[in-house]
């Protein structure tokens, strides 16, 4: 890794369907990432981004941070964790207040940030976080620091991120129970994007994908910021499912089909090869036909990409409002994956995989760790939540009459 020192160390958690994933990250004293260790083994006790059984899940993270401690070569005490379930949503509020043609100061803007954490409205549910995306002034968007301009208003969008409390909770014990602090929850969406997306891409518009092993998230991303998001309860385990099913095969055999001989797109030779059931084992496990197969994978796609076109049209995210498609995840790892997504939604469509960083193993630098790696890369920036701002600026209000001698009683009080 070098001798370069560390000015920070990250942890993060991603708990999945069908993995449970964990890296340490560092941060140099000169700014560069390095992934010091990372590790992952098979989910246990998460179904569809749900605990279903929290002792299960707490063995399967536990086990993961020690692999990935073993690794790097050092402990950690707290990490950021994904979540790809617990009913996430996703929204704007944006609030202003008067700056009435004067210069804006720090105090300005502690002002308006703490406004807006007053005027959250969670209506009973959890907020993730909070955070301040884009500053305004006196309407137009995309002012990165307003402090030393002159306007009649400042404002804020803030993106808001909630979710149902006791899944949640749900998570938090797991971890917790594991000997770890949480540091923040992470929807999965939010964290992929950080290490599958490009800034250009987070700006201009994009619809991020992310296909799980049991939920397949839809993200729309715009002035680098969620704009909304939908998860659909179908993912890569579905269409092995539906493989086992098919063949009479046991799942562990349907999975490995679907990895080694399988693919979204159709060949003229499909129907003159035949696959081994067990690649790896038994040549009395038999084989099928590898048209049978593929039918099988694209007609569970065909659901899928039915279900992500209704989820874009719903986010007002179809047909010339719309722009490209990344697509993420394990899910995007099955060949021809992109192509076909592409012709179902007719949009442009990249597979989304982390970026390089050094230290990070080939095995780990494919699409089903983006949210693994974009966990620690959202910890690495530091979001400001502004729950946590507190106000620095005095307010101006008089005080006269029964108001006035009150604080100077509590003043004599306290004082003297």
């Amino acid at each position: 890794m070098g001798t370069a020192r560390l000015s920070r160390v990250f942890g993060a958690v991603n708990l999945g369907s069908f993995r449970v994933s964990a890296m340490i990250m560092g941060l140099t004293e000169g700014g560069e990432l390095v992934v010091l260790g990372s590790s992952h083994r098979a989910s246990a006790g998460v179904r569809r981004g749900y605990v279903t059984d929290s002792q299960a899940a707490t063995h399967a993270i536990r086990e993961a941070i020690e692999r990935a401690e073993k690794d790097a070569g050092t402990g950690i005490e707290s990490v950021w964790v994904g979540c790809a379930g617990a009913g996430l949503a996703s929204r704007i509020s944006r609030v202003e207040i008067p700056i009435n043609g004067r210069r804006i100061e720090e105090e300005d803007v502690d002002h308006l940030l703490v406004t807006a954490r007053d005027t959250l409205q969670p209506d009973g549910r959890m907020v993730l976080h909070a955070q301040p995306a884009h500053y305004s002034v006196d309407g137009p968007h995309g002012v990165a620091n307003p402090v030393g301009l002159y306007a009649e208003q400042l404002g804020v969008d803030v993106h808001v991120l909630l979710a149902d409390g006791a899944p949640i909770r749900n998570i938090i014990t797991a971890v917790q129970s594991a000997h770890l602090t949480v540091e923040g929850v992470v929807a999965a969406p939010i964290a992929s994007a950080h290490a599958a997306l490009t800034p250009e891409e987070r700006e201009l518009g994009t619809a991020l994908i992310e296909i799980g092993g049991d939920v397949t998230n839809v993200a729309v991303l715009q002035n680098g910021m969620v704009q909304a998001m939908r998860a659909i309860p179908l993912g890569s385990g579905d269409i092995t499912d539906a493989i086992a099913s098919t063949f009479g095969i046991r799942r562990q055999h349907a999975q490995r089909l679907k990895c080694v001989s399988g693919s979204a797109l159709a060949s003229p030779s499909d129907h003159r090869e035949q696959v081994p059931v067990d690649p790896d084992g038994d040549p009395r496990a038999g084989s099928i036909n590898r048209a049978d197969l593929v039918a099988v994978i694209t007609e569970q796609l065909g659901r899928l990409t039915d279900e992500i076109g209704k989820s874009l049209k719903a986010m007002d995210f179809s047909g010339a409002k719309g722009g490209p498609a990344v697509l993420t995840g394990g899910g995007a790892e099955l060949a021809g994956s992109a192509e076909f997504v592409q012709n179902a939604l007719g949009r442009p469509v990249r597979i989304g995989k982390p970026q390089t960083l050094r230290g990070l193993p080939p095995a780990h630098a494919t699409p089903g760790f983006s949210t693994l790696v974009g966990l620690c890369l959202y910890a690495a920036k530091d979001p400001v939540d502004i729950r946590t701002v507190k106000a620095k600026y005095q307010s101006q209000t008089r005080i006269s009459g029964f108001g006035l001698v009150n604080r100077v009683w509590r003043a004599g009080r306290d004082y003297f």
